[in-house]
């Protein structure tokens, strides 16, 4: 008989109390989600039924959902990182039983009269108690607290709801990714295609049990494709496969699931008394309301969409000399004619690079490269319990020697895992009322390019770029350090939360940093100076057309978002309308983002993926006092990890970047880094 539930006692037993991933079942996370709800209710009621004046002690800051958290975190980061057909199905059961308790408890009348009465009467609270008082009352008023009896059925029908078709459009779109296979058998037709990636598609065929090579439309297999193969054919195949994900009509098919997520939230917002989706969540952004947000990105389309145009004539030019004048271009063409223009122009080329890029040292750069600026080391830990044979954990230890966070990598695609690169945190900093500092579990997640049965994994520079961002927001979780959980780490505003991880990708391309790891695989020899040369000269190749291209998803989500009714046409015509400013190549019928975007219907990005190019402007501006210190000023550095990285959600995002860079953000930092100031 099976001892305890391992999500039920205190002290795991496991090197600072990391999760025991090898202890628990799929019954352990049911047990325990169904016990911490139970839990959580008594803890609730026991503040309820309190008859002493309500306090910040009594009602803001008891941990009411001690065990609850401890087993929704590892579930649901494990659904992102490594799920099975049976957590799947548990993620659909317990779903909506997690929203109702949330709503049960966010709806409750005499809970929040409490946590009123505390926001009324702040007196004698210190700035980081104020701003925890503030998020639990404005969290639980954006939550419907305030609504009457009727109102609060129907918001609280409205997310549970919401809860099922988020978690749906997620499991349909990895399944359907998952599915799709090309498997070619005669190699005259992957001409163009690197050795490398040969080699890859190979031994893929032999895991499946084919002949010949199989492509998949995971990022590794697919970019190199999409960039290298001479069979325009294969490339379209690849290309409408990959852009027509769940849009079939098939029981993938995610047409309505957006249709219905989108006018669910519109119907949120508007219960609680926005007229717009997007003015409830920008109400708690920095952008404040639509109109800065469409004012950054019609500034930014204004100074970036002539360059971008004539970035595409460039392409296509090249395009009719090498294929003849009657050749149109299309979106399954860019990507290889691109390519090879850049070539033509600096003579650099994805593959020439990745022999210097092998992951081992790219990770042994990164974390030297922490060292260098915070003073941190990171200290390999096979006795941490990890949940799959490619995870591995550091210790992170301060310069002072202290124990400071324990790091998980995962690096490889794989059938379990969603697509993309991420962060995450299996515990977040905060400081028990003992005193005793709970140090932060964080993880970082990718699906790089993995090794072949002869050559380590190799690197692009896109790769290495996405390394250092989700770096970024792991030294944002790592170095917390704060009182409470709910202002810690990466709990901070959505339009902020991108300027540590992109102020990272910053060093990809500078040389002083390269030439500290960047050493060829196979001879060890280093990088040569004018490879570094082109790699810096390239930077600002075609940094138009993608912005071009990241404001277009800008404008698709805010066109969802800013709408009063729900949509009463076709999804695909409607992304087409929204996206027709920015429209820089033939729009293939079929193809359609949002049944597939992610950040926006399931990711949490729902009228806020404008963050990027926000957080973009942010991190030029930030960067800028590195490149006039010195890149790897320890000063600098130390600045901004005591006025950004170390601050969680304790002030407000602006007050902290204030306090780094001594004045407001502007955007020319930005249209200089990718040449485009000009154009302003």
């Amino acid at each position: 008989m099976k001892a305890t539930n391992p999500f039920e006692e205190i002290n795991y037993g496991t090197p600072h109390n990391t999760v025991p991933f090898d202890r628990i079942s799929l019954e352990d996370y049911e047990s325990a989600m169904m016990e911490g709800m139970r839990q959580e209710e008594e803890a609730i009621n026991k503040i309820i039924e309190d008859t002493d004046e309500p306090t910040f002690e009594n009602v803001i800051m008891p941990e009411t959902d001690w065990l609850l958290s401890r087993a929704t975190t590892v579930f649901f980061n494990l659904t992102s990182a490594h799920t099975n057909d049976d957590m799947d199905a548990l993620a659909q059961k317990i779903t909506p039983l997690l929203t109702a308790h949330t709503n049960r408890i966010t709806l409750n009348e005499k809970l929040f009269e409490k946590i009123k009465y505390v926001h009324e009467h702040q007196d004698g609270l210190d700035a980081e108690q104020k701003r925890l008082t503030e998020k639990v009352y404005s969290g639980f008023e954006r939550n419907g607290a305030n609504l009457s009896g009727k109102d609060k059925e129907e918001f609280a029908r409205i997310t549970t709801e919401l809860s099922t078709l988020t978690l749906d459009f997620s499991q349909k779109l990895l399944k359907e990714m998952n599915a799709y296979q090309l498997n070619v058998t005669e190699k005259e037709q992957l001409e163009g295609l690197p050795q490398r990636q040969l080699e890859a598609a190979e031994m893929a065929a032999k895991e499946a049990g084919m002949e010949g090579w199989l492509f998949t439309l995971h990022a590794p297999s697919y970019i190199p494709f999409i960039t290298y193969a001479d069979n325009r054919e294969l490339r379209k195949q690849m290309y409408m496969a990959r852009n027509t994900l769940c849009h079939h009509g098939n029981e993938f098919d995610n047409t309505e699931t957006v249709a219905r997520i989108v006018a669910l939230r519109t119907q949120k917002a508007q219960l609680l008394g926005y007229p717009t989706y997007a003015q409830y969540a920008l109400s708690r952004r920095m952008a404040q309301d639509t109109q800065h947000v469409y004012d950054l990105l019609d500034t930014l389309l204004d100074a970036c969409l002539p360059t971008a145009q004539e970035q595409v004539r460039e392409v296509e030019e090249l395009a009719r000399e090498m294929e003849g004048n009657d050749f149109v271009l299309q979106p399954w063409d860019f990507a290889y004619y691109s390519h090879k223009l850049k070539v033509k122009c600096f003579n650099v080329d994805e593959e020439q690079l990745r022999p210097y890029f092998p992951l081992a040292q790219v990770q042994e750069g990164i974390f030297s490269l922490a060292q260098t600026l915070y003073g941190i080391r990171f200290k390999a830990n096979d006795q941490i319990p990890v949940f799959h044979p490619d995870v591995k954990a550091y210790e992170v230890i301060d310069r002072d020697g202290s124990f400071l966070a324990v790091l998980y990598t995962d690096f490889f695609p794989r059938a379990s895992k969603q697509g993309g690169a991420w962060m995450t945190s299996y515990q977040e900093q905060y400081i028990e009322n003992d005193g005793t500092d709970i140090r932060p579990h964080v993880s970082l997640t990718a699906n790089f390019t993995p090794p072949t049965k002869d050559k380590p994994s190799l690197l692009s520079l896109d790769e290495v770029e996405t390394f250092l961002h989700e770096f970024g927001h792991c030294l944002h979780g790592i170095f917390s350090n704060v009182r409470y959980r709910s202002l810690s780490g990466t709990n901070v505003w959505w339009d902020f939360v991108e300027l540590p991880s992109q102020i990272m990708e910053n060093f990809a391309t500078e040389p002083k940093f390269l030439h500290t790891f960047a050493r060829h695989y196979d001879t060890g020899a280093p990088i040569p100076d004018e490879l570094v040369d082109r790699i810096v000269q390239s930077r600002k190749f075609q940094a138009a057309y993608n912005c071009i291209r990241q404001i277009s998803f800008g404008l698709l989500d805010m066109g969802f978002y800013t709408r009063q009714q729900p949509i009463d046409e076709p999804v695909e015509q409607f992304e087409q309308k929204m996206m027709q400013r920015t429209r820089l190549l033939p729009h293939p019928q079929g193809c359609c983002m949002a049944v597939q975007f992610s950040h926006i219907m399931s990711g949490g990005y729902a009228a806020g993926y404008y963050s990027y190019k926000w957080a973009e402007v942010l991190d030029a501006d930030a960067f800028a006092v590195f490149r006039e210190a010195g890149i790897f000023d320890k000063e600098t550095a130390q600045r901004f990890r005591d006025c950004i990285l170390s601050k969680g959600d304790t002030l407000p995002p602006m007050e902290l970047y204030r306090r780094f860079r001594g004045k407001d953000p502007q955007v020319d930092a930005l249209l200089e880094r990718t040449g485009i100031a000009s154009n302003k």
